[in-house]
């Protein structure tokens, strides 16, 4: 019986012919088409309800059930136009992905009168089943109620799948007793705590700032191999990594595939799956090769934060399913494939004005750059007080794969500014002093100027072994994971620039309480904090053992894993900061603690099954026929009367092939013991360590004999798809 693995390559000559891709002759003419917007609204609703829609959106203004029915309304009716028959509530619970619960406009009237209809009830809320998501805790299983509500500030979409389409509404999630259920609730608040905090720091510079927004522009990784060859490989369909192969001959090392030709199939898709999107109204502006063989990465225009991350979400949504049209299989695992480059999902954050400034944008005035130099310098005092926080918003089972393993930053946080902006906090450090006067703040204002050169964005190197780096007019977060929410992540990162702006503008207040004047004032405090943050600045090798030395030294955090990661979600300081800014209270964060520990101990648990079920059936049934082929070759010799020596080569092959078997069984016998063990705690905290110490180093002890037993079997007894064919094959 042939099997999986080569059905897989013999088939995939024959793939794609039959996959129509559209491809219109101008994006902007299928631009958003499947999207309410405003402009589409605006034909839709009456001038009330428009008016009433475009408050809620701009201003956070409440809709009125009356005018909410009438929205709805117009809603359907454009829905039904485009052929649409339900809608759904979409909504982002802590699984990690996203959820959806399908019902028709089709209703009956109490004379039994079959109508359609769409009120303002179904449109504001909906109660999903509750139960089987992820709760921390909050909620028992047996209680099932939960609440889906509408979020006017993302626009409604269809969804287009298959043959049929569904309305589907952008909504927060949240338990009967209120608490959050879901990654979009947080971020609204957290947006909504840094607009506060910035507005009013803002106003030191320009009056007329009335809101600030945060933005974001995401890089998406994400590997793609052949449907077929990943259809034969159970560790891929179970956890969306390999936890066996053997490197192949060629895999990265050439750097041939970094932005090198797009090969055709995967072009196709490309080019089907950017189509999906921007009918969806995701702003998709880059494709390219990545570093890995098979791994490629498309990149948005940057949008409003809340909308970027529900455009991310739903990114990897279609792609997956357009992936399956055309017999591939997307990967977003942050290390699907050991030795070679891992996936990671760059966030570059930024905060806007209403007044048209990107406040991390160097400006062309003294004004605007003092402006900038302000809310840069509270950047990197966040990060520098805050980097547990932002260690843990980054921690799962996936990302500590790929964390300083040469293709990603390391666990340590730290931030690059580059050579040009370490020289201006140098300056401000150096010549602020304490009879700083309105003299010496002119002229250090002017130089500041004359040293942040109008085209930093040319000027400012990248540096790829840091997790948070400066780039020109944002800050790139690069230790975030391929299959990663951004909404968990960014809700952090608001949530400490939000506490860290207030701060500033307490401490500034004092001094001119104090009778310093404003300018002066903010650069008293900013050399505080410059020299208080500035451990957090690193421009050297990330991935270096002196780096590691270094950071140490400095007293920076350095959790390598998961478990401890986390523990930084549950300190009285962060339960300070998330309930003062309203974001989440300290039972919300108790819970999302618990949440992320489970998570991590049942994909540890899971990856550890299949290594158990792939070696007893797949790995060693195979290794075991060829060391049968063996004897039989063995005996043979012997029995023709042969000289020992000229079947040497055979036992020795045959001696290394036992002893692998050996060690696969006797370790693979360990390990589900060591997970026994670690299932009977009772704390998910324990238990994920325990997970992590004693069950995890088992793995790469398997792997190891699993690898080699590779290399020695005949290729033709081998079951699964090997290194060379999946990221190669295409």
């Amino acid at each position: 019986m042939q099997s999986l693995r080569f059905k897989a390559i013999d088939n995939l000559t024959a793939v794609n012919d039959e996959v129509k891709v559209n491809s219109p002759a101008k994006i902007t003419a299928i631009f958003g088409e499947h999207v309410f917007t405003l402009k589409t609204a605006r034909e839709y609703l009456s001038d009330d309800a428009f008016k009433s829609l475009n408050n809620s959106i701009k201003s956070g203004q409440k809709i009125d059930r009356n005018i909410a029915n009438h929205i709805a309304a117009g809603m359907r009716h454009w829905a039904q136009s485009k052929g649409v028959t339900h809608y759904t509530h979409w909504f982002q619970p802590l699984t990690g992905s996203s959820a959806e619960k399908h019902d028709s406009f089709f209703t009956l009237k109490p004379d039994g009168s079959a109508i359609e209809e769409f009120d303002g009830n179904a449109l504001t809320q909906q109660e999903p089943d509750a139960s089987s998501f992820p709760s921390g805790g909050i909620r028992a299983t047996f209680e099932a109620r939960g609440y889906t509500a509408w979020d006017p500030t993302s626009p409604a979409f269809i969804m287009n799948i298959g043959h049929g389409m569904t309305l589907c509404i952008p909504t927060i999630f949240v338990s009967y007793t209120g608490e959050c259920l879901d990654y979009k609730a947080p971020l609204i608040k957290s947006i909504e705590a840094l607009n506060k905090a910035a507005v009013d720091v803002c106003h030191y510079f320009d009056k007329n700032v009335g809101k600030v927004t945060a933005t974001l522009g995401w890089e998406q990784e994400y590997f793609l191999i052949d449907e077929g060859l990943a259809n034969a490989r159970p560790d891929l369909l179970m956890t969306g990594r390999t936890v066996f192969g053997h490197a192949p001959a060629k895999g990265q090392q050439l750097e041939d595939h970094y932005f090198g030709s797009i090969p055709e199939r995967v072009y196709d898709f490309m080019r089907d799956f950017e189509y999906e999107s921007y009918r969806l109204g995701i702003p998709l502006r880059t494709r390219h090769n990545e570093v890995a063989p098979a791994q490629f990465e498309c990149a948005p225009i940057f949008e409003e934060l809340n909308l970027a991350v529900d455009h991310n979400t739903l990114l990897m949504d279609v792609m997956a399913r357009v992936a399956k049209r055309h017999k591939l299989r997307v990967l977003l695992h942050e290390k699907p494939f050991a030795g070679i480059n891992g996936s990671g999902k760059h966030n570059n954050w930024s905060m806007a004005t209403d007044t048209g400034v990107n406040l991390l944008a160097p400006g062309k005035t003294p004004k605007t750059n003092f402006m900038f130099l302000a809310f840069f310098v509270n950047t990197i005092k966040a990060v520098h007080d805050h980097a547990d926080l932002l260690r843990a918003a980054i921690a799962s089972a996936g990302n500590d794969h790929r964390l300083g393993a040469n293709e990603a930053p390391p666990a340590i946080i730290s931030a690059y500014i580059g050579r040009y902006l370490t020289k201006v906090l140098d300056e401000v450090e150096s010549r602020v002093s304490e009879k700083f006067d309105e003299q010496d703040e002119v002229m250090l204002k002017l130089d500041i100027h004359k040293n942040i050169p109008e085209l930093l964005l040319d000027n400012t190197d990248r540096n790829r072994t840091s997790p948070f780096a400066f780039t020109g007019n944002k800050f790139e977060f690069r230790a975030v994971g391929s299959s990663a929410n951004c909404g968990y992540n960014m809700t952090v990162l608001n949530t400490i620039m939000a506490e860290t702006l207030t701060r500033f503008k307490t401490e500034v207040d004092a001094h001119i309480e104090k009778g310093e004047k404003k300018e002066v004032a903010i650069m008293h405090v900013l050399k505080s904090y410059i020299k208080t943050a500035k451990n957090v600045l690193f421009e050297g090798d990330g991935y270096s053992q002196e780096w590691q030395e270094e950071a140490a030294r400095r007293g920076l955090p350095n959790f390598k894993t998961t478990p401890l990661a986390l523990d930084a979600l549950v300190t009285d300081k962060a339960k300070t900061l998330f309930k003062k800014h309203k974001v989440l209270s300290h039972t919300e964060l108790e819970a999302r603690h618990e949440i992320e520990l489970e998570k991590y101990i049942k994909h540890v648990q899971i990856e550890g099954r299949v290594m158990g079920d792939l070696a007893g059936n797949h790995i060693l049934p195979a290794a075991i026929r060829y060391q049968n082929i063996l004897i039989a070759n063995i005996s043979g010799l012997k029995n023709i009367g042969l000289p020992e020596s000229a079947y040497a080569a055979q036992i020795k092959i045959l001696a290394e092939i036992s002893e692998h078997i050996n060690k696969v069984l006797v370790l693979a016998e360990e390990m589900t013991e060591a997970r026994k063990s670690a299932n009977a705690l009772t704390s998910s905290r324990e238990k994920a360590i325990a997970y992590c110490d004693n069950v995890k180093p088992y793995f790469e002890d398997i792997r190891y004999s699993v690898d080699k037993l590779e290399l020695l079997v005949d290729d033709s007894e081998w079951e699964l798809p090997k290194y060379r064919e999946m990221l190669f094959l295409r």
